[in-house]
């Protein structure tokens, strides 16, 4: 175009139509068009590129000359065909062209392509769950492809009924495409009955012409799973008194007279009976007061018996502590002992508890050596609250543990009752089966008969970028807000700290628009200003004084019962929670608003949707049973997700086990307490698991070919042989010479004693050796496979390179995304007292050292076992630096409390001062604590002269407490043996323990070379504040 005013009017409608385009391919999709939308997308790429369709997709690179790709096209060489060609016959065939070919090539091989693989599980007969690994095959170039990643539109397609069931936006990062690893994709898509021939999955590049993929779903040999059994009905009874507990202590810890309609319908079975109990009921139906009634009967029936609870997380366990410790340990005289990570009490306590409140993973960790510990076999009923959690990543944990209970209870031959506790469930028969449970026990109420109500609205919200589309939610659920519940509590759950802190932001701002921006604010304005003084976090201090509240993990433990407190007793009308909040706290609210259904996943790095469980617990807290006659809950999803929801909300989703990955782990915990000791065996313990009974009603999920039973069998023989396999390689078991005997191997102990998993164990085999140093021994417990889970959240990788800039341990420069060095990086700071960058990492710090001593203790284990004595004392020294937040060669002084680096001098002034008034006592510098000991004689007013310039009374009293009470041990070694010329039948000889000159022969005592010694070695505890005793 040689015509300036064409030039202009064809840049015009460029740009314009590029936009246009666009538009349209978005409204293809919505409407799910498969053959216009891949037309549309193909056009928006033409026009931005400036290239014709059909033309060879090499022009998109400006470093190839035009008569080399004109060639190309002549020759009708497509790029598959150029990737199995030879540089020099690509040369070849450009006219002898010699050095064109290794650069055609390359940019062959940079145009992005890759491979996909689909696996489909069906959830149920209309429901099918796709996994899609999708895995680069092209090399990165940053000229090319920029430095972030490529973006690639998926979707799957109907042929026949020409329709699009699912469609999503990814981005290919650049670290998958170098390091060749391939991204996970998880979605559902309906089917239909009769069975399509097939689907297609189409990724296609969103900037590359020419770049696109399909994988072809197959439905023949898929097996629907079984029709789901009818729900328990709900009977029109009688509302039953508390008086038919017949027990005048149990009726006064109620507040209420009658039971509610679930609860009348099973009291009789609970409370009577010892038949086991699966009771599938909605959120807020009162299963709390179910699990009581069972209690109620163990303490009235077997009182010498342990009653276990056990909740799925630490908050929840700690919300039932605070609650019975007051109704069943103070009202009732029962003793209550809280079992966590955080918490673990001594054997007494527990042998005397008569409940025991605790996590999945703690109580498989103490029942697996269930042979030596009575308390465990002194369990007579266990009560297992959310049970349906069976099907999510800690799932296989309640399996293990409900399968050891059967095993146990088969064993001891004292039945142990158990009381599985869930929302309504699809396939509870199921579940009632593996538990045992006949038609009497089983009680799988639907999600309707919640005792109040509930209205669900589900609106959709289009585009494909989740910060933008939760900004646009902010408007809708303020609305919300205004219809539905103007003056009742509110509750949003968001999916992270920032939008909790964002959206308060934004309801603000609609506030200040409205008549009285205060309107949530429920107290007087100078109160509330009382309040938000002894408030630490600053957008707390800022949103309280609007009536909003936020809720996350992040905030301080104070600001957090503040919220609550304020929340509870409707001082503040809304509070914005991240989704942890609808397991952890029992707050229900008139009003629940879900802003958007995904979260970030650091491990993927991208936003993944919430288990359908966590959905159905945050609707669960609309509705106060003791004031509303019906609850509101709002949904705001992605609107491609809103069909998916419609339908799971309303009808319940089945549970399916998840026992396969962690398999090898659970197998090598009973081989090494002595339970399976052949491969048979092992196949036996497969059958008494959750897994057994899902694989034969859904077998595609777990990709069974058939239901006859050798195929079974040879499934499961296979199963069994793969996860042998890797624990023989991991050293953890050996198998016999005749292939089926199994024996247990120390490294496969102390996984299982310690609950590590089994890579974990072999990389410790593979990486510590007889001199390690404290740095390497850091190294070691960082990359233990328990730390993969650590979050690595957005932009998380930037403060972690930041973070390590301040700390002495260099670490790889090219891993700060990895969960492994982010571990690494809290430890060193933890040891620094480096200040961190940000409240999430004051949480990630406490996950890290919950884990930290118990691998230590496992790689102590290991270096003791071997005899290395350089490793094990170092890794010593690792727990001390752990336990104590301090770097090995920082002074000893610093562990006592409130003493900081420049509170040293104090010491060192304190004893040029006694030199000079030479009186008794001890003379020496004061450089370390056993010399700080000497120096104080045990008497506080000699430490307070010390530290008194500088420290409160208060806190020299705690620093002398904690001194006080530090062991001062007497060793005492001693030989006893056979010697030449014994007199009077003497056997032992003492061992000087301080020695001054180790050449000075009267400091060693000789041995002869045939006879066996005894070393003894006497510890004695002498210190001021206790009695001296051994």
């Amino acid at each position: 175009m040689d015509n300036f005013s064409l030039i202009s009017d064809s840049a015009y409608v460029a740009q314009n139509a590029a936009r246009i385009v666009r538009a349209l391919f978005e409204v293809a999709l919505r409407k799910r068009w498969p053959a216009m939308t891949y037309r549309l997308l193909n056009l928006s790429k033409i026009i931005d590129k400036r290239l014709w369709g059909w033309a060879n997709p090499l022009r998109q690179f400006s470093v190839l000359p035009p008569t080399v790709l004109s060639k190309l096209e002549e020759k009708k060489l497509t790029i598959d065909k150029l990737k199995d060609m030879r540089k020099d016959e690509i040369a070849g065939h450009m006219l002898h062209h010699v050095n064109i070919g290794l650069k055609v090539k390359q940019c062959v091989h940079q145009i992005p392509s890759i491979a996909m693989e689909a696996s489909i599980q069906p959830i149920t007969r209309t429901v099918l769950r796709v996994r899609l690994t999708v895995s680069p095959d092209f090399k990165w170039n940053d000229q090319v492809h920029g430095s972030v990643g490529e973006p690639w539109w998926i979707w799957v397609e109907d042929p026949v009924n020409d329709h699009i069931y699912h469609s999503e936006y990814f981005l290919l990062q650049k670290k998958q495409v170098i390091t060749k690893e391939g991204q996970l994709l998880v979605f559902t898509i309906p089917i239909f009955e009769p069975l399509p021939s097939q689907y297609y999955i189409r990724a296609i590049s969103d900037r590359w012409l020419g770049a696109e993929a399909v994988c072809i779903i197959n439905f023949q040999h898929l097996i629907l799973p079984e029709r789901h059994p009818p729900h328990t009905e709900l009977l029109d009874l009688q509302p039953l008194p508390i008086t038919a507990l017949d027990n005048r202590e149990y009726e006064a810890l109620y507040k209420f007279t009658h039971f509610n309609p679930i609860q009348t319908q099973i009291f009789h079975t609970l409370y009577h009976n010892d038949s086991n109990i699966l009771l599938g009921a909605p959120t807020g139906s009162g299963k709390t007061v179910a699990a009581e009634l069972a209690i109620f009967r163990v303490f009235n029936k077997y009182p010498s018996s342990k009653a276990v609870y056990i909740a799925p997380l630490k908050a929840l366990v700690r919300e039932r502590i605070e609650d019975w410790k007051v109704r069943i340990e103070e009202k009732l005289g029962k003793k209550v002992v809280e079992l966590t990570g955080d918490v673990t009490p001594d054997m007494r306590a527990i042998s005397q508890a008569d409940l025991i409140v605790t996590t999945p993973e703690k109580w498989d960790g103490i029942s697996r050596s269930w042979q030596n510990r009575s308390y465990v076999q002194k369990v007579s009923i266990l009560i297992i609250d959310e049970i349906h959690l069976l099907g999510d990543d800690r799932g296989p944990v309640l399996e293990v543990i409900v399968s050891r209970t059967n095993f146990i209870s088969s064993h001891t031959e004292r039945p142990v009752r158990v009381v599985g506790l869930s929302t309504a469930l699809a396939n509870a028969r199921d579940l009632a089966d593996w538990l045992t449970i006949g038609q009497m026990g089983l009680f799988n109420f639907r999600p309707s008969v919640r005792p109040v109500p509930l209205e669900v609205h589900i609106q959709g919200f289009p585009g494909q970028h989740y910060c933008p589309r939760m900004a646009s939610m902010n408007k809708p659920a303020f609305q919300a807000i205004q219809s539905h519940s103007p003056g009742k509590p509110v509750l949003i759950f968001v999916s992270s700290r920032r939008q909790t802190r964002l959206t308060a932001l934004d309801l603000i701002a609609f506030l200040a628009t409205e008549d009285d921006p205060k309107q949530w604010l429920h107290m007087d304005d100078r109160e509330m200003n009382d309040v938000i003084v002894t408030v630490r976090d600053s957008n707390l201090k800022f949103t309280l004084a609007f009536g909003i509240g936020l809720h996350h993990a992040g905030l301080h433990e104070r600001d957090r019962k503040t919220v609550e407190e304020l929340f509870v007793n409707c001082k503040i009308q809304v509070l914005i929670a991240t989704s942890t909040l609808a397991w952890g706290v029992n707050f229900p609210a008139h009003l629940v608003i879900v802003k958007g259904t995904e979260y970030y996943d650091g491990k993927t790095r991208r936003y993944v949707d919430y288990p359908i469980t966590d959905v159905l617990q945050m609707m669960g807290r609309a509705g106060r049973p003791q004031f509303d006659d019906q609850g509101k809950a709002v949904i705001l999803v992605h609107d491609i997700k809103k069909d998916f929801y419609k339908k799971f909300l309303y009808e319940p989703f089945p549970v399916e086990s998840s026992l396969l990955e962690v398999l090898a782990d659970h197998l090598n915990a009973e081989i090494a307490a002595g339970t399976i000791t052949s491969k048979q065996d092992a196949m036996d313990y497969i059958t008494w698991t959750y897994f057994f009974r899902r694989l034969i009603m859904n077998p595609s999920y777990y990709n069974l070919e058939d239901v006859n039973h050798d195929t079974i069998n040879k499934y499961l023989s296979s199963l069994v042989e793969k996860s042998l396999v890797d624990l023989e390689c991991s050293y953890c078991i050996e198998i016999g010479e005749d292939s089926r005997s199994l024996q247990p191997l120390t490294y496969g102990r102390i996984a299982s004693y310690y609950y590590l998993k089994h890579p974990t164990v072999r990389m410790f085999r593979d990486r510590l050796k007889p001199v390690c140093t404290v740095e390497e021994l850091l190294s070691v417990l960082t990359s233990a496979e328990e730390y993969s889970d650590l979050p690595v959240r957005h932009n998380e990788d930037q403060m972690n390179s930041e973070l390590a800039q301040q700390l002495p341990v260099e670490v790889d420069p090219h891993s700060f995304d990895s969960s492994h060095t982010k571990a690494h990086l809290l430890l060193q700071a933890h040891f620094s007292r480096a200040p961190l960058p940000c409240p999430d990492y004051a949480t990630d710090t406490k996950t890290v050292l919950d884990q930290a001593i118990r691998i230590c203790q496992a790689m102590l284990d290991i270096a003791a076992n071997q005899g290395w004595l350089v490793t094990a004392v170092n890794i010593t020294i690792l727990v001390q630096m752990v336990i104590q937040g301090r770097w090995v060669d920082d002074s000893s002084l610093l562990t006592l409390p409130h003493i900081e680096q420049h509170h040293l001098y104090l010491f060192r002034k304190w004893n040029q001062g006694r030199r000079k008034s030479s009186c008794g006592g001890y003379q020496g510098l004061i450089e370390c604590l056993p010399e700080l000991i000497a120096a104080c004689g045990g008497r506080e007013d000699t430490f307070a002269s010390i530290v008194g310039d500088e420290l409160q009374a208060t806190q020299i009293s705690q620093s002398w407490k904690f001194l006080s009470h530090l062991p001062v041990l007497e060793v005492a070694l001693s030989i006893k043996g056979w010697w030449e010329n014994l007199k009077g039948g003497e056997n032992e000889r003492i061992l000087p323990t301080i020695v001054t000159n180790i050449r000075d022969e009267s400091n060693w005592i000789q041995l002869h070379a045939d006879q066996e010694y005894v070393l003894q070695i006497n510890l004695r505890r002498v210190s001021k504040s206790y009695k001296v005793g051994k």
